[in-house]
């Protein structure tokens, strides 16, 4: 059967995800950064933000992340569909 984990692999081959370490475990996930614009270019995006397959990724508020070397707090964790993705709001260290 074809998941969610699968479009991640399928993304990172192609180039389109970020490697994000969480203790030991590294994970290729969606990255947004503030400086995306949203609002079809009204606005820029405020927070930091990752996407990733719940089955290979679990977080909760308070944990720590590593992106390209910065170091991200977890604020906040949504589960997005199903609840087999979810999104994970960060405050930079």
């Amino acid at each position: 059967m074809f998941g969610v984990a699968d479009l991640y692999d399928a993304a990172a081959r192609a180039g389109l995800l970020t490697p994000v370490k969480v203790g030991t475990l590294m994970v290729e996930c969606g990255f947004r950064a503030p400086d995306e614009t949203v609002l079809d270019g009204l606005a820029l995006s405020r927070d930091y933000e990752i996407e990733f397959p719940t089955e290979r990724l679990l977080l909760v508020v308070g944990d720590t992340v590593e992106i390209a070397g910065q170091s991200y707090r977890v604020r906040e964790v949504i589960a997005l569909r199903d609840g087999n993705e979810c999104r994970a709001r960060l405050a930079r260290l």
